[in-house]
């Protein structure tokens, strides 16, 4: 029959053309036979395997796998929050400081990849005493696996990169606009090589003296170890900093300047909301546990939901307008909170915490105003104070229902319960124990750093320097280019151009022109 289908092909390119498809299509299926019976093959070898090897071979081949891929994930959407700081800052920020921001941002992520390399992981994760870890430094001597996780010790290493980048990124949101690049850098080195780490360790590192107590503190995916030691610190630096030029306060008759760019907040606002899907849900570091990280990520989604609308409403009773901003911050407020106790409380209590959390970053953004605190982007307000919040919140709402995150799942012998739900004080105890412990030795270390930083000159620009500009002053171009912002200003006669104008040649320099350029 083929030699017939042959014959009938006129053209010798069809017949070869022919041949090799139907020896392509032949070679396939032969593959796809091959398959199938290797499958059947192996099952069949392996139908009178003992239930112990059974066991052996899915912890060994399947649960440890799957668990780093999952840290892993984890890792690059946290890392990917990065992105979010970036648009958040650069929209709350003016535009004459817009590509300082973009490059702190990237400069500040280098610096921690290699000084958590070299001694913050070993200060927060090595073995050591209760107070600080002094092992694998440079990563040198780590196992294949970390603990008793079995995942990957170096996907563990990413996941945690990518906290401790977030905690010092949290620091900038405070000191946008004034502070020098080089005192960016100096306390970068400050918080994720030492300040994070060590603050850290007493939480989640082994033995660390913290969660070691009678009634342990719990801190489940960082509202203290992250949130409260960024937003505390980032409070340290705009106090050691003061206020931005020309910065008016809303007791001195002022207010907050407005953001130059609510579009690229509100976008940085998302990201790090989808970034949160790895933040919370992949700190169980196990893909068993599949009913802990669906209930992690619906808490975390309905916190963000409640914080969000509950600071827009108690904005509107005051203003009588929807402020965008405080919008961004409210859904952020509720992230920051439900961060903690995300595992052990139920929908129900997520909306909770997320609601009151949206009026406490309304109240700490009113204080930092009244303390003539200049935090441009609501970094305290919102990682400070609501991470505050999220940890004690821990010691009311945990239901009691849920244990510990365990490779191989939940472990329902260790039960966390809360006031509200009939447990007793001892968890609320120990939670106001842990969170007051680790905010003021943030805040004394924190202090330090940044008036040390101050002192040796480095931390703030000149006056003249900020008036020019980040951008200009200290990376010689700015994130815009000039002709955009007089993009739709009318067009002069041929020749004819405003004298001495800002505006690009043949472009009318509007009434205003210089005053807007010096205030944004």
């Amino acid at each position: 029959m083929i030699n017939h289908i042959l014959l009938t092909i006129k053209k010798r390119e069809a017949r070869r053309y022919f041949v090799t498809y139907l020896g392509g299509k032949m070679a396939g299926l032969g593959l796809v036979v091959a398959v199938v019976y290797g499958i059947v093959w192996y099952f069949g070898a392996h139908a009178g395997a003992s239930p112990l090897h059974d066991a052996a071979v899915k912890a060994q081949d399947v649960i440890n796998p799957v668990n780093t891929m999952w840290t892993l994930l984890a890792a690059f959407l946290v890392f990917f929050m990065q992105a979010g700081f970036m648009m958040l800052e650069g929209g709350f920020a003016r535009t004459r400081e817009v590509s300082n921001i973009m490059i702190e941002c990237i400069v500040d992520t280098a610096i921690c990849g290699i000084t958590f390399y070299m001694f913050g992981f070993a200060f927060m994760f090595g073995a050591g005493n209760g107070w600080i870890g002094y092992h694998y430094f440079f990563l040198q001597g780590v196992p294949h696996t970390y603990g008793t996780t079995g995942i990957a010790f170096m996907a563990f290493w990413l996941f945690q990169f990518a906290f401790a980048d977030t905690a010092s990124t949290i620091v900038s949101g405070a000191m946008v606009g004034r502070t020098s690049f080089k005192g960016d850098l100096l306390y970068s080195v400050g918080v994720t090589g030492f300040i994070y780490p060590i603050f850290g360790h007493w939480v989640w590192g082994p033995n660390g003296w913290l969660a070691t107590m009678d009634t342990p503190f719990r801190d489940f995916a960082g509202s203290t170890v992250v949130h409260t030691v960024g937003g505390v610190a980032a409070l340290c630096g705009a106090i050691a900093l003061g206020p931005r030029l020309g910065r008016k306060f809303r007791r001195d008759g002022g207010g907050m300047p407005p953001g130059h760019n609510m579009t690229l907040a509100a976008l940085g606002a998302v990201i790090l909301w989808f970034g949160w899907y790895g933040f919370n849900p992949g700190s169980t570091l196990s893909a068993i546990d599949f009913e802990g990280i669906g209930r992690i990520a619906t808490n975390t989604t309905l916190a963000a939901c409640a914080g969000s609308l509950t600071a827009v409403a108690w904005i509107y009773r005051r203003t009588k307008k929807f402020d965008t901003g405080i919008s961004i911050n409210g859904l952020l407020a509720g992230l920051v909170a439900i961060t903690c106790p995300c595992y052990w409380v139920s929908p129900t209590g997520a909306v909770a915490i997320g609601a009151i959390a949206g009026v406490i970053v309304v109240v700490a953004v009113d204080f930092t105003e009244w303390i003539r605190v200049d935090d441009p982007c609501g970094a305290f307000a919102v990682h400070g104070a609501c991470g505050i919040w999220g940890t004690l919140s821990l010691g009311l709402f945990a239901v009691g229902n849920y244990g510990l995150p365990r490779p191989n799942g939940s472990d329902a012998s260790v039960v966390v319960k809360g006031v509200l739900y009939g447990g007793n004080a001892n968890q609320l105890v120990a939670q106001i124990k842990g969170s007051a412990t680790i905010t003021a030795f943030t805040l004394a270390a924190s202090l330090l750093l940044m008036f040390a930083i101050k002192y040796v000159r480095q931390l703030r620009i000149s006056p003249e320097g900020e008036f020019e500009g980040l951008d200009l002053h200290e990376h010689g171009a700015p994130a815009y280019h000039p002709e955009y912002a007089y993009m739709g200003y009318s067009a002069l006669p041929a020749g004819k151009t405003t004298g001495g104008s800002l505006a690009p040649s043949g472009v009318r320099e509007p009434a205003g022109a210089r005053e807007l350029v010096d205030l944004t």
